[in-house]
């Protein structure tokens, strides 16, 4: 007798391809016997297109998965009408060839154990490639395709055994699906079949691969009904399959266990799938694992299979993939995945060569030269003068003061910590032995450093092979970084670094999720060295974003680590009604004249003109003469600059003098916000580090010029090159000037005396007296050896006000500093003060004479000489220099969550940042024919 088939017709959402499936079955050689058509809940026309069919029923239902809609079918369907009835599933997009369902029913007849039969699916885009041909899973659950794109060939077709088949185009026995309940509905898409197939092969039946019948198919399961997965919720939906697998399929006894692990694995899965450039994939490992835990669905699943099994599961065993066929598997994924990015990549990597083309010589030339200008610091272990002190002496106590914690400023208070806090935390642990001396190796190093960074950034915007090496003599000799250099403003010259390897970054952050963290990363670093900047950052990060939607989920998280780092002191500065106090140089205050607007346009980030005012005095030019020098100096680099709006491929250069305008406008307008105050003076923003920034867009506008202007692009970059190189002269020579502002330091502040009674108590105070115009005295609190860098807070430079502790201080110091018969015992005693120091005079003789005289009479005070620092009082009464301990930044429970949460962005950035990719093998031209720039950072394929 011939077997019955009843097609079970299911539709959603595709009257695109139902009319082609239609037709499709209609032509079949063995016509089926029913056709039973279900419309799943279809926004379009497809409930319209089933019926003009005239099947012989037609259901309609809500939205469901497949399985569910087949389900439904068979509830409202005709009653079986025989032993031998079959059921041929096919969803809208599933067209079979002709002879199909012959071939399927062909294979059942000869093998009766055969339960199901699954045909060969061919992608409908391309029909003669296999979208898939039979499943399978691993030793440890995974589900895996047999086959999958491959061009048919024939080279498979003498598989007829599989461990699964996909539910598109199934052909199985009717008895054989009410027996089993059909799919499970714990799994609506992804492994359904597979699960249905495995619990077949249990119950005693064989499932058979059917080579000679072909379905065609628009997508995989999970695309059912719409138009797209994104491949985070693919890789959602795959991880909740396998894990509904794994607690079904598991043995009792270890049920509870893989229960317990379901979350704790979901975390360990997304710092791997961070690690893999997926953080689109990170949510749906834990909604996976709570969906599996709390959903429920596996016990009743369990409950079908323990019924119908008759087999054990090691019947089952050599269907499965063996260890050595995913590590294959993996390995020619991974080939392909590769070969296919660079098929697609469209740029070509110049041939410019780190050794070949210059880099390497300009970062030994840039070295030789930081050695001769940098001749009387090569031996120092720490440096002091400008903005520059000591670190602490241990990386403990550096990292102790990020964060939120106790400030040992003045008084003292407790407040946020500046964000270059972190910065200089992580710069003295490098030379962990001795803090102070990372800042020192850091000077060392500033101008190799900016000739690397320069380099590796103009080969990524350049053709011509040796437009790096121009590139990076410009960065290094760059005004704003010998100045900054020279004026001890730390912060800024680390803007000045790191600002290529941003460039870098960022240009490649549209493509790779390795790029876009390492560009948060520097974002955030630049940000807390140099505030001033990040406005102008901000802007360019959102032009960015702007102009590359395709990659917003990359870009968009770019300024998350900045607003970590920001938010304390941002939320405290708010608080105190001193917003403008978040765009304060970190480090020491340091006070000067105002810069005028024409000498920043000439790249003078202090007056002075960089050293030519001297210059021109000492060589009897006329009072203009320092500016005319330099503006012709600096006429080659402007003069490029503005040519690159008229050569071909001028559209390039926009960014690049955007970036010049918006680096120019920051210092005009920083250097005059006094927002910090040091003794009697304001200090205003330093312009160093937006000048960096105007020069950085200048450079960049070069190099586009000199890509385009042909023969005349060497002498004028050596023209360029001549001019930077004499401009730098002054700046160079200036540690070799009578009283350089940075000079060699001894590690310590606080003279020697000093210093030995804070081994012991680390909380003794020094009141320091400095004297100053009309006068007055400067009274500073520092505690144990002195202040260092890492413990000055912006919180207290730019205080608006007084704190009381501070008018208590300055009434101290007051009494102290003049004869008023008042007794101080007390208010030394409250502050822990054990010694006084009386600075030199500089000048101010009077008032230096006047509080020595004061401070020797004082009884409470003995005299212990003159140091290095000035002259010393120690405080008589024993046990002064005591006091409470302060909270640390752990503490409080607003320090430690400041520090756990920006542990967690750091953590997680820094985890998306380390390149786990095998980097790709490039094409290389020759810069004469190069007509794109290089990608450094690894493209990725990945989920997010």
């Amino acid at each position: 007798m011939q077997a019955r088939v009843t097609v079970i017709l299911v539709a959603r959402n595709g009257a695109a391809y139902l009319g082609r499936t239609l037709a499709a079955v209609a032509a079949q050689t063995r016509r089926p016997d029913a056709i039973v058509a279900v419309d799943a809940g279809s926004a379009d026309s497809s409930a319209d297109s089933l019926a003009a069919s005239a099947p012989t029923q037609l259901v309609t239902t809500r939205a469901q998965p497949f399985g569910s809609a087949v389900e439904r079918a068979l509830e409202v369907g005709p009653p079986p009408q025989s032993e031998d009835e079959w059921l041929w599933l096919l969803a809208h997009d599933n067209a079979p060839e002709p002879n199909a369902l012959a071939e399927l029913l062909a294979a059942v007849e000869i093998s009766p154990s055969v339960a199901i039969a699954g045909p060969k699916l061919m992608r409908l885009d391309q029909p003669d490639v296999i979208a898939e041909f039979g499943e399978t899973m691993t030793r440890y659950g995974s589900s895996a395709l047999l086959v999958d794109g491959e061009l048919d060939q024939a080279q498979h077709d003498v598989q007829d055994d599989a461990l699964g088949v996909a539910a598109n185009g199934m052909l199985v026995r009717r008895s054989v699906f009410s027996a089993l309940g059909g799919f499970d509905p714990g799994l609506p898409s992804i492994d359904a079949a597979l699960d249905f197939s495995i619990r077949a092969r249990l119950a005693g039946y064989r499932v058979a691969l059917v080579p000679g019948a072909k379905v065609s198919s628009a997508g995989p399961a999970e695309t059912f009904g719409r138009r797209s997965v994104s491949g985070s919720r693919r890789a959602r939906i795959a991880r909740g399959a396998q894990l509904h697998r794994r607690l079904v399929y598991s043995p009792a006894a270890a049920l509870p266990l893989h229960w317990l692990s379901l979350v704790p694995l979901a975390f360990f899965r997304a710092i791997g799938q961070i690690l893999a450039k997926r953080p689109g994939s990170v949510g749906g490992e834990f909604g996976a694992a709570f969906a599996s835990a709390f959903t429920g669905g596996v016990l009743g699943a369990r409950r079908r299979i323990r019924r119908t099994r008759r087999v054990g599961w090691g019947a089952i065993a050599p269907l499965r993939m063996s260890p050595r066929d995913v590590r294959e598997r993996r390995l020619q994924a991974r080939e392909a995945a590769n070969n296919a990015a660079t098929t697609s990549a469209a740029p070509m990597e110049p041939v410019a060569g780190f050794v070949a083309h210059g880099g390497l010589w300009m970062v030994v030339l840039a070295a030789v030269i930081a050695a001769i200008a940098l001749g009387p610091i090569l031996s120092a272990q720490s440096l002091v003068g400008g903005g520059l002190l000591p670190l602490s002496g241990t990386p403990g106590e550096l990292w102790s003061h990020v964060g939120y914690g106790w400030r040992e400023i003045g008084g003292g208070f407790v407040g946020a910590s500046d964000p270059f806090a972190y910065v200089l935390a992580v710069l003295g642990s490098i030379t962990f032995w001795s803090p102070s001396f990372g800042v020192v190796l850091l000077y060392l190093l500033a101008l190799p450093l900016s000739a690397l960074g320069a380099w590796f950034a103009a080969r990524r915007v350049s053709s011509r092979p040796w437009l790096p090496a121009i590139a990076a003599l410009l960065w290094t000799l760059a005004p704003s970084l010998l100045s900054s250099l020279g004026g001890g403003h730390l912060g800024a010259v680390i803007a000045h670094l790191l600002l290529p390897w941003l460039v870098l970054a960022a240009l490649g952050a549209p493509r790779s999720w390795a790029a876009a963290a390492t560009s948060a990363l520097l974002l955030a670093a630049i940000g807390a060295s140099a505030p001033i900047l990040v406005p102008a950052l901000l802007v360019a990060w959102f032009a960015w974003l702007v102009s590359r939607p395709a990659a917003v989920l990359r870009l968009i998280a770019i300024p998350v680590p900045l607003a970590a780092l920001f938010a304390p002191l941002v939320i405290q500065q708010i608080q105190r009604g001193n917003p403008l106090g978040l765009l304060a140089e970190p480090g020491v205050p340091v006070s000067g004249a105002e810069t005028s607007a024409w000498q920043l346009a000439l790249g003078s980030a202090a007056p002075g003109l960089d050293g030519w005012t001297g210059a021109a005095s000492a060589l009897s030019l006329p009072g203009a003469g320092a500016a005319i020098v330099v503006a012709a100096l600096l006429l080659p680099v402007a003069a490029l600059a503005l040519l690159a709006l008229f050569v071909p491929g001028s559209r390039r250069s926009i960014p690049s003098l955007v970036l010049a305008l918006m680096g120019f406008a920051t210092a005009v307008i920083g250097s005059r916000i006094d927002v910090a105050v040091t003794g009697a003076s304001v200090a205003s923003i330093w312009p160093g580090a937006a000048l960096s920034l105007f020069w950085l867009g200048l450079i960049g506008a070069v190099l586009v010029a000199l890509d385009a202007v042909g023969r005349a692009a060497i002498p004028l970059a050596v023209l360029a090159s001549v001019t930077t190189v004499i401009l730098a002269i002054p700046l160079l020579g200036a540690q070799y000037l009578p009283n350089p502002t940075v000079r060699e330091g001894d590690g310590r502040i606080l003279p020697a005396v000093v210093a030995a009674e804070a081994d012991d108590h680390p909380a003794v105070g020094t009141l320091v007296l400095t004297p100053n115009a009309g006068g007055s005295l400067i009274a500073q609190l520092e505690r144990g050896a002195g202040a260092t860098l890492d413990d000055q807070s912006t919180l207290g430079s730019t205080a608006t006000s007084l704190p009381r502790s501070g008018r208590s201080l300055a009434d101290l110091a007051g009494n102290l500093a003049s004869q008023s018969g008042l007794d101080t015992k007390k208010e030394l005693a409250k502050f822990s003060i054990g010694f006084v120091v009386l600075t030199p005079a500089d000048g101010h003789r009077e008032v230096h004479q006047r509080a020595s005289e004061a401070l020797d009479g004082n009884p409470v005070l003995a005299a212990v000489g003159s140091t290095s620092s000035g002259l010393l009082w120690r405080v008589n009464e024993p046990g002064i220099a005591t006091t409470a301990g302060q909270p640390s930044n752990v503490d409080s429970a607003w320090g430690r969550v400041v520090l756990i949460g920006q542990g967690i962005v750091f953590g997680l950035t820094l985890l998306l940042g380390i390149p786990t990719a095998r980097r790709r093998r490039r094409t290389t031209v020759s810069g004469s024919t190069a007509t794109a720039p290089a990608t450094t950072f690894e493209e990725e394929d990945d989920n997010g």
